[in-house]
């Protein structure tokens, strides 16, 4: 299948996999400081940005295997992927099938249990109903602190401090998903993120100690379905680490994805 996608910078490739209702416009934060080491390829899913929906099924399967499907047909076997929220799952879901080389999942989701699940759904549903009624303001709304604030207090821990353009980028591609309402049904209701005993290449998993979407009591489940993964905490992060702590991200993508063994994570 051929996705949407953006090619920036040039060395080894590093696929960018974003989250629920996002697009590839999501990592505009970190695109330039990866482009300057990797050749960045940040994709749309199907459903969301520029990329149809899928015809039939749209679940965490469904998709990891429309991008396997894309990364075959683009000589990208064994790519270094790095993945937020629904992303995360989704490499994760990748690096267990072996498709893919070093993986980084930043807030993956999955790994709720019980009252989480009701908590993610209870609280995103409502949310998206709210920003396809505010679309035809929704320009003005990111345009200041306040709005930002009100709007994406879930997803960042300094909502205020975030980019406009990238707020409203998210805002509208979020209205606009066609895939949105069952994704999120499914990614609250269905099981959960499979593991994985050995992976073709290093996991690293990122979580935010200021969460909100998935918590950080998640990371220690995440940590016993992948056991050899490596576990990093972004301090004064929330759900979206590339936007908080842009810098941070960027330097923990890169160390996590470098060819040479032995990269020690602080």
């Amino acid at each position: 299948m051929e996705l949407n996608h953006i090619r920036r910078g040039t060395g080894d490739p590093l696929l960018l996999v974003h989250g629920l209702g996002g697009s590839w416009r999501t990592w505009d934060p970190v695109l330039d400081d990866l482009a300057a080491e990797r050749e960045v390829i940040a994709v749309d899913l199907p459903g969301h940005g520029e990329t149809a929906p899928l015809s039939g099924e749209v679940s965490i399967d469904t998709l990891a295997t429309a991008v396997s499907s894309f990364l075959e047909a683009n000589g990208l076997d064994g790519v270094d992927v790095v993945g937020n929220s629904m992303g995360g799952r989704l490499v994760l879901e990748l690096a267990r099938r072996g498709d893919v080389g070093a993986t980084v999942a930043l807030a993956p989701g999955g790994f709720w249990k019980g009252w989480e699940r009701y908590f993610f759904y209870a609280t995103l549903a409502p949310s998206i109903r709210l920003v396809r009624l505010l679309q035809p303001v929704m320009d003005r709304l990111m345009d200041n602190a306040v709005g930002r604030t009100l709007l994406l207090a879930q997803l960042s821990a300094r909502p205020w401090a975030l980019s406009g353009d990238v707020a409203l980028e998210e805002m509208r591609t979020f209205a606009e998903s066609p895939s949105f309402g069952e994704l999120l049904r499914r990614l609250a209701f269905e099981p959960g993120q499979r593991g994985a005993a050995s992976t073709r290449g290093p996991v690293v998993i990122g979580w935010g100690r200021k969460d909100r979407v998935t918590l950080p009591r998640q990371a220690k489940r995440a940590m016993t379905r992948f056991p050899n993964a490596q576990l990093y905490w972004f301090g004064e992060s929330g759900h979206y680490p590339h936007w908080d702590a842009p810098e941070e991200a960027a330097q923990l993508i890169l160390a996590s994805t470098v060819s040479e063994a032995g990269t020690t994570l602080e």
